[in-house]
């Protein structure tokens, strides 16, 4: 079984000069935890995260050094989120991210996934995103293959 076999090819994506506004209005209305960034050929230039967006309010490190970490004001870093917003998204994206080809074994995709904590991965095909692969889909496609298989059995 192929990634190509069990990826959404309907994907959202974004372009890499889009407010920080819009990507965290559509990750808080509609649950995208993270959003491919493309060119306009569709060529994946990154990935934009919740995390990428949040970090930017966590305390840096010179800070809880100096400040000693009791002593950091968090809800002045909190106050922060409305300059994170002007932000454009190639100022927070993670570039060059890791993709898995459609053509990949789909339980090679998911070891790729597992070892990089991603719940969801980027599928290009010569560079252009074609589609996304989430665990959901993998265990969905894994499921309904052994279903197939064991209703054949039975029959």
């Amino acid at each position: 079984m192929k990634v190509r076999d069990a990826m959404s090819r309907s994907v959202r994506s974004i372009a890499p000069g889009t407010k920080i506004m819009e990507v965290a209005s559509l990750m808080c209305l509609y649950r995208f935890h993270g959003l491919p960034v493309v060119d306009d050929q569709d060529h994946l230039l990154g990935v934009i995260a919740e995390k990428d967006v949040l970090h930017c309010l966590f305390p840096k490190l010179e800070d809880l050094m100096a400040e000693g970490i009791h002593h950091v004001d968090l809800d002045k870093e909190l106050a922060r989120y409305s300059d994170v917003l002007d932000l454009s998204v190639d100022e927070l994206m993670t570039r060059k991210p890791i993709s898995v080809d459609p053509e990949v074994h789909l339980l090679r995709a998911a070891t790729v996934m597992v070892r990089h904590n991603f719940r969801r991965i980027p599928v290009t095909e010569a560079g252009k995103l074609v589609g996304m692969l989430s665990l959901g889909d993998v265990h969905k496609a894994i499921f309904h293959a052994n279903l197939r298989g064991a209703l054949k059995a039975a029959a």
